[in-house]
């Protein structure tokens, strides 16, 4: 899978990057699973569900690429534990982000450690700052309104962390912290502060850096893509090695897809994310048993045909929409199990 988003990433024409470099968004989640024996002792489900009345759950981190959508790595933990958080996981994906890359995402990945271990590696990033970090714009070294550099201090060494790694980490980082007012009617959020390591207010403009964070929404829309177009929400595999496969199947599948859509939009001068990934999910549907039984002298015509096909299938131009985080279909009339199934199934044969 890795292989793959990296392949097509290798292909990204520099047009579709940002002042020429390559962007990558980082997201974690959480996938669903059958309650059997053996996918509770792989990935425990929390620990405010009862016994009996939960069902497994694993953690999932992914990088992708902000430009063609692919995901470029990923790495699957358990829900609760030690060093079993979305930063921890990721700590396993750094080999994975080549040098000189720009690293975007929310505020829970905004701490001094992270920042530290992707700096000593080549990449800069872009996130929003975290809720505990206190700004004042009357320190620092003022680059514009609402907009200057600071020093983060090392802190003391974490336990999950080795005194050599520790060793090697500066004693300070330069941090340009800025405030992002949302006009935008209907928002929920009307300031945002933001922490960068692009510190040349000239090349990277406080505007165009508020435009990158707001493209970290790509990291949602991707994962709503994953979990309910390609139905990777719940798992229906029953031990932890097929679970880890149904995933990896799932991700495989979607860079394919995303591939797909890279091309079809080089063909049409579009960049991929003005294509829609259910339109290419279903033009690819429509066209497996034609694609599988053409000749080879006939196959490269039937494969234009394809890729015109789903750049037809635009995603609308909306950068300001907004919808009330509410469901409109009502659940199902059905009282919550409140013991084991077993039990639950006991009381039934009692009471008849």
């Amino acid at each position: 899978m890795h292989q793959s988003g990296q392949r097509l990433q290798q292909q990204v024409p520099t047009a579709w990057h940002w002042h020429g470099r390559a962007v990558k968004i980082v997201d974690g989640s959480g996938v669903s699973m059958p309650d059997t024996e053996a996918n509770q002792q792989a990935y425990p489900q929390p620990g405010s569900q009862a016994p009996g009345l939960g069902f497994p759950g694993a953690r999932l981190v992914v990088v992708w690429s902000l430009a063609c959508g692919a995901v470029l790595a990923a790495a699957v933990g358990r829900i609760k534990g030690q060093q079993t958080s979305e930063t921890m996981l990721f700590h396993g994906l750094h080999t994975h982000l080549e040098r000189d890359a720009v690293i975007l995402a929310d505020r829970f990945y905004c701490s001094y450690w992270e920042i530290a271990l992707l700096r000593g590696q080549g990449s800069d990033i872009v996130m929003r700052l975290h809720q505990r970090r206190q700004v004042d714009f009357q320190y620092g070294w003022r680059l514009g309104r609402e907009d200057h550099v600071v020093s983060w201090s090392k802190p003391k060494r974490p336990a999950w962390m080795d005194e050599a790694t520790y060793a090697e980490l500066p004693a300070t980082i330069d941090i340009r912290e800025l405030r992002v007012r949302v006009p935008q009617r209907g928002f929920r959020t009307r300031v945002i502060f933001v922490a960068t390591t692009l510190l040349d207010a000239q090349v990277y403009p406080k505007e165009e850096l508020a435009g990158l964070y707001r493209a970290r929404w790509h990291a949602e829309l991707d994962l709503r893509s994953i979990k309910q177009t390609l139905q990777m929400d719940v798992l229906r595999c029953k031990t932890p090695a097929m679970v880890r496969k149904e995933i990896w199947g799932h991700l495989l599948v979607y860079n394919l897809l995303r591939a797909a859509m890279a091309q079809a939009a080089l063909g049409h001068r579009m960049v991929p994310r003005q294509v829609s990934l259910q339109g290419a999910r279903q033009t690819l549907t429509a066209f497996y048993s034609q694609l599988a039984q053409v000749s080879p002298s006939r196959r490269e015509g039937l494969i234009q045909i394809v890729l015109r096909a789903i750049a037809s299938h635009r995603v609308g131009t909306r950068p300001d929409r907004y919808e009330p985080r509410a469901c409109k279909r009502r659940p199902k009339p059905y009282p919550l199990l409140r013991v084991p199934r077993q039990h639950a199934r006991a009381r039934l044969a009692t009471a008849a």
